[in-house]
């Protein structure tokens, strides 16, 4: 693939040439199975994701006077496969730090973070622009990934919906570890900032380091957005603004555009340019489409950030990092190059298939059980996906099983089902991954009949109620063969196999 290197994302607004510059912030909470500086259980990991509020706690974790935490190895372990992954730099050694703040959800006041020695260094994410094939990446680069602990929740209804007039605390997710990736200001639009989040959510899933569940905030964006403005030979650079906490890709991209056209219009009301104090926090209105001012943004010295003393540095040893090398799996981008250069995949298809973890496995599995490659992509993205579409849930999720897809391919390879026959199978194991497709295709009457007294009956009859159609063929008239067929299929119950029947019939007929 080749990589775009010159901006293509000139757009005019207000009169004016505009450029978007789109830097990003991805909180990913990993899914430990404890918290990040106690054991208490994690609410990111799938045990626990329907935990009742404020179940997921200790005194670590609600602030109480002289607790002490203890650090979390897998969570360092699951950052580092997560730089390795990004090709990012991975530190030898690095230390924790106290960010200063006070909000109701983080009851010490502070949060363990690190700021100017990070677990990950630089690195770059190659993020394909299109679904077209041979289309060029983009490479967004790697600021930084540093690893701390996530603050509580607040609510401001409660439970059941009922409105009130104050907040109230949630500290299951005070604790849980978190992974915050920085990007450079490289994305340059709001479909490459989408492309980017869906390619960096599936490498994390690959991964195994977090489940990615966006409604549940398993993944949070944070669009930095300022828009490059040309007037009159110059060129002007707006204020940037962070978009907070957006947890889903459909409001990254409505963020981001809007924001684009915002700053362009403000920019003419105010004049107001990038620079010290000038950077705005602001929130996105899903419901209005907008986004609204927050607060103006603070900045590192505000946070008041020094060396946590409770807490000993981080030692990376080549042995471990060799290690931890050695568990990468194939990478969904490598997949796909994959699929289309050995199974004859198309991108589309290829990506479709990686693009959801355990779609994927599933695809695998299917090869692994003898079915040629084309046709499980075939099964998953026409048959299962249908009924995956209809129920609202992943193919992978269907009920079905690699063991029942062999074996209704089986039954179609040996003309014992039609198509149409295997796809009504498909639909019954969707639903019943215990069922066995042969007995299912003997109950329903899906097993195609290629007995010779049987067919011999049937063409006969078929004969006899399409005379005309019977003449035409006799005739060298072929394409009325296929009314003669019909009938067969009719007189037979749908039970005949329709090549055999085909032979049948020219046999009978011909001359």
């Amino acid at each position: 693939m080749s990589t775009v290197t010159e901006s293509s994302n000139v757009v005019e607004i207000e009169g004016l040439r505009t450029r978007l510059m789109v830097g990003m912030e991805i909180h990913v909470e990993l899914g430990t199975r404890t918290k990040m500086w106690t054991s208490a259980p994690n609410v990111a990991h799938p045990e626990n994701f329907d935990a009742e509020p404020n179940t997921l706690i200790d005194p670590i974790v609600i602030g109480m006077p002289g607790v002490l935490p203890v650090m979390n190895r897998e969570a360092v372990a699951m950052s580092i496969r997560v730089g390795l992954a990004l090709g990012c730099e991975i530190a030898r050694w690095c230390k924790w730090d106290r960010k200063s703040y006070y909000y109701p959800d983080l009851p010490k006041n502070y949060q363990i973070s690190q700021y100017d020695l990070p677990l990950v260094g630089t690195g770059v994410l190659e993020v394909p622009v299109s679904d077209e094939p041979g289309a060029p990446t983009k490479a967004i680069r790697i600021t930084r990934a540093h690893l701390e602990e996530d603050a509580g929740k607040l609510a401001h209804e409660a439970p059941g919906g009922r409105p009130i007039d104050y907040s109230i605390v949630d500290l299951n997710r005070a604790g849980t570890p978190l992974l915050e990736i920085v990007t450079e200001p490289d994305i340059e639009t709001a479909d490459q900032a989408v492309m980017f989040g869906q390619t960096l959510r599936n490498i994390c899933r690959f991964l195994g380091v977090s489940e990615g569940i966006m409604q549940r905030g398993h993944m949070r964006f944070e669009p930095n957005i300022n828009v490059i403005i040309e007037r009159n030979g110059e060129e002007y650079a707006t204020p940037v603004v962070e978009i907070k906490n957006l947890n889903s890709f459909r409001a990254v991209h409505g963020a981001i555009q809007h924001e684009h056209v915002r700053q362009v219009r403000q920019w003419l009301e105010d004049g107001k340019v990038m620079g010290p104090g000038v950077k705005q926090t602001r929130g996105w209105d899903d419901n209005k489409l907008v986004t609204v001012l927050q607060r103006e943004k603070e900045d590192a010295h505000d946070y008041r950030y020094f060396p946590d003393p409770d807490l000993v540095p981080v030692e990376v040893s080549e042995d471990w990092l060799d290690e931890l090398r050695a568990t990468i799996p194939e990478l969904p981008l490598e997949r796909q190059k994959r699929y289309v250069d050995e199974y004859g995949l198309t991108i589309v298809q290829a990506r479709t298939l990686t693009g959801e973890r355990d779609v994927c496995l599933l695809f695998e599995a299917v090869i692994e059980s003898g079915v040629e490659a084309k046709r499980a992509a075939a099964v998953l993205l026409n048959n299962l996906a249908k009924r995956a579409n209809e129920a609202g849930v992943l193919i992978s999720e269907l009920a079905i099983t690699p063991v029942q897809i062999v074996a209704i391919e089986k039954m179609a390879g040996d003309n014992q089902i039609s198509s149409n026959g295997a796809d009504e199978l498909y639909g019954m194991c969707c639903a019943d991954g215990e069922a066995d497709p042969a007995k299912l295709a003997e109950e329903h009457r899906l097993i195609q009949v290629s007995d010779d007294s049987a067919l011999d009956e049937w063409v006969a009859a078929a004969i006899e109620a399409e005379p005309q159609a019977a003449d035409d063929v006799r005739n060298g008239k072929m394409a009325a063969i296929g009314r003669l067929i019909g009938a067969v299929m009719k007189v037979s119950g749908g039970q005949a196999n329709p090549k055999v029947v085909q032979q049948k019939i020219r046999e009978t007929l011909g001359p």
